[in-house]
């Protein structure tokens, strides 16, 4: 009997120990924080993966999430500048960025994190779009209008321990009863502004084809000028030549001759033609050699 009290007891010893080590490992994943807590106050954060130690029955160990977290908003109404109301529905891109402060602030719970996210995201989008035209934000609704979002919340998650990584739009959409009227109105005002555009175009067109058309027009006067100048030159040269040519003795009797043969050449051009030229003609005497 006393032998089985024994083994009794050195069993319970062993499950003790047993008990006391599991109680004391703390297992932290890649993925994870862990919160070392005694009597509720956080005592440390281990944010390394491993194994490690804690003091049972008398500290226990919380986890908090370390991979990026997604929170979806609800879809809401919003009102533009020129007070037309929209359709928003957006996600959040999240993580714990402090896991101490976000414990102390939102005692470590992920749904009074979300609670804070969506206030803060939903004032930021409300007062951002309320800052744009209806046509604005439907042009910009891409990077830019999720930058201007981020931008407009700021720092205001830090004191949670909370950083937001991007704040992206799902939809962006008119209300469906005013959607077509919407549309309409966005492409009569897109066909204004083509219309302007092309009619600048083609009054650039035209004074671009006027400049040109005057600088032609001048261009072909002063050549003509030019030619006329060259002509009037080549002219003036012909007759100092001939002036010259004249003035001499010795070519004066030549010219005649050559002048005479060309003025008989023309009379008798053409078919059976006779020139008949009187005795005392200069050109006769060339002919007759008297």
């Amino acid at each position: 009997m006393k032998k089985n009290w024994k083994k009794a007891a050195g069993t319970i010893a062993v499950l003790a120990v047993i008990i006391v080590l599991l109680g004391s490992v703390v297992v932290t994943n890649e993925n994870e924080y862990k919160l070392i807590r005694q009597f509720g106050r956080v005592e440390r954060v281990i944010g390394t993966a491993g194994v490690s130690l804690k003091v049972p029955f008398i500290q226990t160990a919380d986890t908090l999430p370390k991979q990026i977290l997604v929170y979806d908003l609800a879809a809401s109404d919003v009102i533009t500048m020129d007070k037309k109301t929209m359709l928003s529905d957006s996600y959040v891109l999240w993580r714990i960025e402090d896991p101490l402060k976000f414990a102390q602030s939102l005692n470590s719970s992920i749904a009074n994190a979300e609670g804070r996210i969506d206030t803060v995201v939903y004032n930021s989008v409300k007062n951002i779009i309320s800052s744009m035209n209806q046509n604005d934000v439907i042009s910009s609704r891409d990077e830019e209008l999720s930058q201007s979002i981020m931008d407009n919340v700021g720092d205001n998650m830090d004191q949670y321990g909370i950083r937001l990584l991007a704040v992206e739009t799902k939809r962006l959409d008119l209300p469906a009863d005013n959607k077509a009227a919407v549309y309409e109105r966005m492409i009569s005002e897109r066909d204004k502004i083509a219309a302007t555009f092309t009619a600048e175009g083609q009054a650039e067109a035209q004074k671009i084809r006027n400049t040109t058309d005057r600088e032609i027009a001048i261009s072909i006067s002063d050549a003509q000028a030019q030619a006329a100048s060259i002509t009037a030159e080549g002219e003036a040269e012909y007759m100092r030549i001939l002036a010259e040519a004249y003035n001499d003795p010795q070519r004066t009797d030549f010219y005649a001759f050559v002048r005479s043969l060309e003025a008989a050449r023309t009379s008798l051009a053409g078919d059976n033609n006779t020139l008949i030229l009187p005795g005392n003609s200069p050109l006769a005497q060339i002919f007759t050699g008297q």
